[in-house]
């Protein structure tokens, strides 16, 4: 018999056991942020191979990215303010409330909010937070979008859901920055790689940078909006390759200023180049890595993060990328290819407070965020 069948099951039945499994459910989602803030605050999710709380919910937990981050932030504001772990359970908050409720929170209003909030819906209490935190207008907008007409008989052939690509548009016909429409993805294709204590606001800001979405095998929509002087770059480029790209198709410049681009980088980086050179000058500084041991390194280990968690997992990140020296410099580590590797910043910072200790290295960063932050006002004046 399908357990999942509840046919056999009386209407009274039915509603009763209903309502007792939304109990259970409740009080599991606020067992599960109990675990998940505990996780956070051990960084548990370093010695298991990811770079972040978020990737780790994502690739090790199985949450789709919303799930991720709604949870991680339900359990981190719970965190602080231990009462919303039972009225997450008793069912008086769900979680969208909670992430709404989170960054108007503070000691002296937090039991006051909750139970204003209690209950209600999530557009109810975007409501509550209106009149508690009213925000300035938002400024009058007028953006004018060309939209492309879609052959009657492509849509008809499509089943619900399916995007029909607008035609090609011509060089005339393209004004860059005004887009022809294309649904929301429900979440941005992004990189994991981020520090955890980055993620939230990443998450929070990625509803104005632009959105990937995938279409067809090897084909992806990008949505952005860009300012008057990308705007302008852009047209420009257009008009420069006009002889190689005579309709000005967007995609196509993007892919040639990349191809300019990566080099670049790669070179700022790693140190890429066709014609190395071998280093004359000997250096004395003891955290100078030579030209030729990044490229090295860096094709050996893939231009991703090498650390390796104890059952096998080997961390994702290619974002935020430091060269480390396995022997620390403090102890004589030199910088040779045999003793150099590939880290992300999270992992790399892992391993030196493994080392030297959390308290030791937390002082460091204070330190170096005393010494950098007069440097960088200096360069502003």
């Amino acid at each position: 018999m399908n357990g999942y069948s509840l046919t056999h099951l009386t209407d009274q039945t039915l509603l009763h056991d209903l309502k007792a499994s939304l109990a259970r459910d409740r009080a599991a989602t606020a067992t599960v942020l109990a675990h998940l803030a505990e996780v956070d605050t051990r960084r548990l999710y370093l010695p298991a191979g990811y770079p972040s709380m978020f990737a780790y919910c994502v690739h090790e937990l199985g949450l789709c990215e919303q799930a991720a981050f709604y949870r991680i932030r339900a359990a981190r504001t719970a965190r602080r303010f231990p009462v919303i772990f039972t009225a997450v359970a008793e069912g008086r908050l769900h979680l969208s409330t909670v992430v709404l409720l989170a960054p108007h929170l503070t000691s002296e209003n937090v039991d006051e909010l909750l139970a204003a909030a209690t209950r209600k819906t999530k557009s109810e209490t975007e409501q509550l937070l209106a009149q508690r935190f009213p925000r300035p207008d938002v400024p009058a907008r007028v953006r004018a979008v060309s939209v492309a007409p879609v052959p009657p008989q492509d849509t008809e052939q499509l089943s619900p859901g399916i995007v029909v690509p607008p035609p090609t548009l011509t060089f005339e016909q393209l004004s860059p920055g005004i887009v022809p429409p294309q649904p929301t993805p429900a979440i941005e294709s992004r990189s994991t790689a981020t520090a955890s204590q980055h993620f939230v606001g990443q998450m929070e800001r990625s509803i104005s940078r632009p959105r990937l979405a995938p279409l067809a095998p090897r084909r992806f929509a990008l949505q952005l909006t860009m300012s008057q002087e990308l705007h302008d770059k852009l047209r420009y480029a257009q008009e420069l390759l006009s002889h190689q790209v005579p309709s000005g198709d967007v995609a196509q410049v993007l892919e040639r200023a990349l191809d300019a681009l990566i080099p670049q980088l790669e070179k700022r980086k790693f140190a890429a180049t066709d014609r190395p050179q071998v280093q004359r000058r000997p250096t004395t500084n003891p955290r100078h890595i030579p030209s030729d041991v990044k490229r090295t390194v860096w094709k050996r280990d893939g231009g991703r993060c090498t650390f390796v968690s104890e059952t096998g997992h080997r961390c994702p990140a290619r974002t935020l990328l430091e060269f480390d020296h396995i022997d620390e410099v403090a102890r004589g580590g030199q910088a040779t290819v045999a003793r150099m590797r590939l880290r992300c910043r999270a992992h790399n910072q892992y391993d030196a407070e493994r080392t030297f200790g959390i308290e030791f290295m937390r002082h460091k960063r204070e330190e170096s965020r005393r010494t950098v932050a007069p440097a960088w006002a200096g360069r502003g004046s």
